[in-house]
Parts: C-alpha cells; structure tokens; sequence
C-alpha cells in the first residue's frame, strides 16, 4: 500500500476526529464573523480532494463501469444530496457540537438509515471498487466506521458553549 494514499485517505478523519472531541476548541479558533460549521465544510472540502486525488492515483480507470456501480453510486449520492439538503451546512458540520440549535429531522433517510450520509458515502465507495484497489476503499471505510462509533457515543456536556 502506498502510504501517502493511506495517509491522505485518512487525514480527513483526524481532523473530524479533533473538531468532535474538542469543538470548543474550534470555536475559539474561528475568529468572529468566520462561523465554526463553515470553516469546517471549507477544510473538509479541501480534504475530500486530496482523497479523491489520492484514490485517483492508485486506480485503473475502465469503461463501461460494473452494473453495481451504477445503483451503488446514485443511491450513495443520493444520502449525502438528501442528508445535506435536510440539516443544511450546520447541520451537516457538527454545527450541533459548535453551540448551535440544529432542528431534530424526521424525514428520510432519517428514522429509516441509521447515519444516512456515511452509508451514502460508504456505499460510493463500495461502487467504485472495480477501478480502486480493495486495501484503500476498505481504509476509507474503516474511517467512515470509526466516526459513525465515535459520533454514537456523544457526550451533550462536552458540546461548545452556545453559538453566539
């Protein structure tokens, strides 16, 4: 395995890891008029690419793609749209864990997916297994499952001060 594809896959998740332990931290860190939850997206946009450059990298591209890939692939992406759509980017970026009043959702995928945006996410993945070699889509994986495990077990008094 090449190591910085292994590093590059999972620096994404040390960082979400630091900002759902620590958000207080996070807080303080975004300066006023720079809101926690968007600096988040910003960094974590950032960090999505440097995995899919990373994932680029050790793949053999082919076409057409496996007939998974295709309900796979939309269904995925259609969580994350769906999960995004419905708790917005403060919603979506640990808003809750900043200090903010984020809406309880009741619509689906929520009720129905238990983390609906990692199980989109994973199942992304699991699609595009035909061109990435299996070592990094299960890395990825790997790190989806930790967070889903670490997010399960939230402390609400470790949460930051309310978000002014």
């Amino acid at each position: 395995m090449n190591v910085i594809v292994c590093v590059a896959i999972l620096l994404p998740f040390a960082f979400y890891y630091c900002l759902w332990t620590w958000p207080q931290s996070w807080v303080k860190l975004c300066t006023k008029g720079l809101d926690p939850s968007t600096a988040m997206a910003r960094i974590s946009h950032l960090l999505k690419l440097i995995q899919f450059v990373s994932l680029f990298s050790v793949s053999t591209l082919s076409w057409p793609p496996p007939l998974y890939f295709y309900p796979l692939f939309i269904f995925g992406q259609f969580l994350n749209f769906r999960v995004y759509q419905l708790l917005g980017e403060a919603g979506t970026y640990y808003g809750v864990r900043f200090g903010k009043s984020i809406p309880w959702v009741t619509e689906f995928p929520f009720g129905y997916i238990k983390d609906p945006q990692y199980v989109g996410s994973i199942l992304s993945l699991l699609a595009c297994l035909h061109w990435v070699p299996f070592q990094y889509i299960l890395l990825w994986i790997a790190g989806y499952i930790f967070m889903m495990w670490l997010e399960s077990k939230e402390d609400p008094f470790t949460r930051a001060k309310p978000f002014s």
